[in-house]
C-alpha cells in the first residue's frame, strides 16, 4: 500500500551559516523529498550599479571589492579593465603581472574558503568536517600575509589603480612567495583523505547532477561549468592579462555532480599556486602604472557614446563589467555579471528529488557568494 502525504512547504533561510549568506530557499516537500525549490535572493542587495554612476571612475574600485568579498580585487578587475579599453589608457606588463599574482591568490583564498565551509555543511559524520575547515583557514592565513604584504590588507586591498596597480612589490617578497608555495603544495595534498573519505563521496558523488547541455543553456561558469565536463576558461579564452605567458592546466571533469565540483575548485589551487611561482620568476622590470595617481576630483573620463564590456575568470567564473558613458566624469551606466547569480539558478533544476539533507550540500557545492548574487 502506498502512503501518501500532504506537500510541506519550508522556508529554509534566510540565514548567513547555512545557507552560505542572506538566500531563502522555499522547498516544497513530500516529507523529506524536495518536489520544488524556489531560490528568493535580493537580501543582500545595496545598489552597488547605481553607487557606480554617482562617483568618479577612479573612486569605484573599492565600492565594487565589497561584492565578491573573497576576491575583492578580481571583483573590480572588469571594471578596471573596461574603464581602460574605453580611453585607451596603457598598462605596464610589471602591472598587468602584479594583477596576475594577486588574483591567483584570491583565487587560492577564496577556494578554500568553499571547501572548507564545504566540510562543514557536510558535517562531523562524514569524518572530519570541522578538520578540514580548519586546515583550509590555516592555510588561507599564509597567503593573506602575502596580501598583506604587498598591499597592506588582508582584505579590501585597493590594489587596482586605472592604469597599473598601487603598490610594487617590497623586498624579498620573492623569497617569502615560494616559502610559501613550497608549503602549501605540500599542505594542500593533506586535504585528499577528506575529500576521497567514503562519507564525503556518498553524500556527493551523484548528488545534485548537473548536466552538460543544461549548465551551458543557464549560463554557468567557472568550477561549476567545468565539472560538467566544459574545459572552458576564460584565462585561456579572452586575453585580459597575459595568461598565455604562463602555464597552467585548465581542470575540467565529467561527473557533473557536488562532488566533481568541490574536486574541481581543490585541483584548481595546484594550478594557481603553478602560476604565482611563473609570474614570481619572469616578473618583468619597469613602472606598475602608467599614470600619476589622481589629485584632482576629475579624473579620468571616457569618450561619450562609449560602449564596453570586460570580463575576468573569478573564483566562481564569469566576472564582467559593462559600462556606458556619456562624456562625464562618472559612468551613465553600469551593469555587472556576477557568475554567482547564473549558478545559483542551478539550483531549482538539479535539487527537486533529492532529500532536505542534499540541500546544502547541493548548495554548498555551487559555491554562491551573495554580494555577488544580489550586489
Amino acid at each position: 500500500m502506498q502512503v501518501r502525504t500532504e506537500t510541506l512547504v519550508l522556508n529554509m533561510g534566510p540565514q548567513h551559516p547555512s545557507t552560505h549568506g542572506v538566500l531563502r530557499l522555499i522547498l516544497h516537500l513530500d516529507g523529506e523529498k524536495v518536489l520544488k525549490v524556489e531560490p528568493v535572493i535580493g537580501y543582500l542587495h545595496r545598489g552597488v550599479e547605481k553607487l557606480c554612476e554617482h562617483r568618479g571612475y577612479d573612486n569605484i574600485v573599492p565600492i565594487l571589492e565589497r561584492n565578491d568579498y573573497l576576491a575583492p580585487s578580481l571583483n573590480a578587475l572588469p571594471f578596471v579593465i573596461a574603464v581602460e579599453r574605453g580611453a585607451n589608457v596603457e598598462v605596464p606588463r610589471r602591472a598587468q603581472y602584479l594583477r596576475i599574482l594577486l588574483s591567483e591568490i584570491e583565487r587560492i583564498t577564496s577556494h578554500l574558503v568553499a571547501i572548507g565551509t564545504y566540510g562543514l555543511d557536510l558535517g562531523g559524520a562524514f569524518g572530519g568536517g570541522t578538520n578540514l575547515a580548519m586546515y583550509c583557514f590555516r592555510d588561507r592565513e599564509k597567503l593573506l600575509e602575502l596580501k598583506e604584504i604587498l598591499t597592506g590588507s588582508r582584505f579590501h586591498p585597493n590594489f587596482l589603480f586605472i592604469g597599473g596597480v598601487r603598490y610594487d612589490v617590497p623586498a624579498g617578497f620573492d623569497k617569502k612567495v615560494k616559502e610559501t608555495i613550497n608549503y602549501l603544495r605540500k599542505s594542500f595534498e593533506d586535504y585528499e583523505p577528506f575529500l576521497t573519505n567514503p562519507i564525503f563521496k556518498a553524500r556527493t558523488v551523484g548528488v545534485g547532477v548537473l548536466p552538460q547541455d543544461l549548465a551551458l543553456r543557464l549560463g554557468t561558469s567557472g568550477p561549476t561549468l567545468r565539472a560538467s565536463g566544459v574545459p572552458y576558461d576564460i584565462r585561456k579564452a579572452d586575453n585580459y592579462l597575459p595568461y598565455n605567458e604562463v602555464m597552467f592546466d585548465v581542470i575540467s571533469l565529467d561527473g557533473c555532480d557536488a562532488f566533481s565540483r568541490a574536486y574541481a575548485r581543490y585541483l584548481e589551487m595546484f594550478e594557481s599556486l603553478k602560476i604565482i611561482e611563473q609570474v614570481i620568476d619572469g616578473l618583468p622590470e619597469g613602472p606598475i602604472s602608467s599614470r600619476m595617481p589622481i589629485k584632482t576630483p576629475v579624473g579620468i573620463k571616457l569618450p561619450k557614446d562609449t560602449w564596453v564590456y570586460a570580463r575576468v575568470e573569478s573564483p566562481r567564473g564569469e566576472l564582467g563589467a559593462f559600462i556606458y558613458s556619456d562624456g562625464k566624469p562618472q559612468p551613465a551606466r553600469v551593469k555587472l555579471r556576477s557568475p554567482s547569480f547564473s549558478n545559483l539558478m542551478a539550483i531549482q533544476h538539479i535539487l527537486p528529488g533529492h532529500y532536505i539533507a542534499d540541500t546544502i550540500a547541493i548548495l554548498g557545492s555551487l559555491d554562491p557568494v551573495f554580494g555577488d548574487v544580489d550586489r
